[in-house]
């Protein structure tokens, strides 16, 4: 992949005070009361461009697209956002914790050619119409980037790991925490003789694109209507497969709104191709056992190379599915390589969701049926309380995804169903400024 550096736009904390509070989340994850938190977080918070509010009385000529524009070009007028002097690729570094344990995830930003999807650019998930007709209209009405498109490349020497160790030993320019406790540190790198070790290391390597296909499907749209060469680069960070601090997490499943729904017929339901255990409990104490207890199976089956969910229907069990007929998928899926049937998510879709309870994959991402989880924090324990007091149904646990399942199921030419990966934590945007 050919990538370049830039001199890249930031906010100038002179001007706008605290830097950190003018960065977002990626805007695809930011609901409508985080939305306002960061409008009060500060005047120049970069939400006000990449997912403004709207009002009942927008229109053509008076909308969140013609809005970001303007706080676009205010904010570059009032030297909020100053363009950096010098060419650089910037260093990205995310320090966080999961289950006690300390991460840090090293990755740089820089320019990258845009390829079709398929060839150097692999997709793994599929994308929606309605994103990236927004997207577009943002991307027409502003000519800039600000989000990150999330690329996974592979380099066993770590070349580019070890400039961006060497690089998180100056003053950052920019370092905050967000609301989940991450930190964020970006640094330049400047060195001629660093960023044509980098780049020489990229020119031969394929990328998967790990989150972020909406905008950079966009990219590509926006390039066949544009006459402007520069829109031929996307900004984009990079992050080595090899890198420790490369987390992937689970994205569970809530069921809701199925007609004639019971926790025993679908257990029944299972029985004919998945082992299935129960864990039973009469109290709020063993009830936390059997939790675990489900947990703790769904992990030793995971390592074993077994697909295994947990499942709750509130019914005071849990209940823990391993696949026993590995030929199942076969027969529902003949089309797909041996990697995607192989799946749990696929198989969760496929053998649950669309044959036991009559979800098709037309309604997964469209209906009212299933709410996605995001494995953070408490949310296997808010699950389970959704389920409790009424709200849902069923919830389905997950494993979460291998690295070798990503690059395989990529390498076949194929895509995940949706919500296969949760990279984490999410590349925040507004760190760095693309202006087209």
């Amino acid at each position: 992949m050919e990538i370049k550096p830039f001199k890249a736009f930031r906010f100038d904390a002179g001007v706008v005070g605290d830097a950190g509070s003018c960065i977002s989340p990626p805007y695809d994850v930011i609901n409508a009361e985080q939305q306002q938190k960061l409008y009060e977080k500060s005047e120049f918070n970069i939400v006000r461009i990449v997912k403004g509010q709207t009002t009942a009385t927008d229109d053509d000529n008076n909308n969140q697209y013609k809005r970001a524009a303007d706080y676009f070009n205010s904010w570059i007028e009032k030297g909020a956002l100053k363009q950096d002097a010098t060419e650089a690729i910037y260093a990205y570094t995310q320090d966080f914790e999961l289950a006690g344990e300390h991460f840090q995830r090293d990755g740089f930003i820089a320019l990258a050619k845009l390829e079709e999807l398929g060839g150097m650019v692999k997709p793994h998930e599929y994308t929606l119409d309605k994103p990236k007709i927004d997207r577009l209209n943002l991307k027409r009405a502003t000519n800039a980037d600000f989000g990150l498109v999330f690329m996974l490349y592979e380099d066993q020497n770590k070349i580019a790991d070890a400039i961006i160790e060497k690089a998180a030993g100056q003053k950052p320019l920019i370092d905050f925490l967000d609301e989940q406790n991450v930190r964020h540190r970006l640094f330049a790198i400047m060195s001629k003789e660093d960023i044509g070790a980098v780049t020489k290391m990229m020119s031969d390597k394929s990328c998967i694109i790990a989150d972020g296909h909406h905008r950079y499907e966009t990219a590509l749209n926006y390039l066949q209507e544009s006459s402007n060469p520069i829109a031929g680069y996307q900004m984009a960070a990079f992050v080595n497969t090899r890198h420790g601090g490369l987390v992937i997490l689970a994205t569970h499943r809530l069921i809701a709104n199925i007609e004639n729904f019971s926790i025993n017929k679908l257990i029944d339901g299972l029985k004919q191709d998945f082992e299935i255990t129960q864990y039973p409990f009469d109290s709020e104490r063993l009830k936390v056992k059997a939790k675990q207890q489900m947990l703790a199976q769904m992990k030793a089956e995971h390592d074993k190379l077994n697909n295994a969910f947990g499942i709750y229907g509130g019914n005071n069990t849990f209940y823990a599915a391993v696949l026993k007929n590995k030929q199942a998928m076969d027969f529902v899926n003949p089309d797909k390589s041996k990697s995607w049937r192989g799946l749990d998510v696929s198989i969760l879709h496929k053998l649950i969701l669309e044959k036991l309870l009559g979800i098709s994959v037309e309604y997964l991402g469209s209906s009212s049926n299933v709410e996605y989880i995001k494995d953070t924090g408490d949310a296997i324990d808010e699950s389970i309380a959704k389920v409790d007091n009424g709200q849902k149904q069923a919830a389905f646990f997950l494993n979460s995804l291998k690295m070798q399942q990503l690059k395989s199921v990529t390498e076949s030419g194929e895509r995940m169903p949706q919500k296969s990966t949760f990279f984490y934590p999410k590349m925040y945007s507004g760190l760095v400024i693309n202006k087209l």
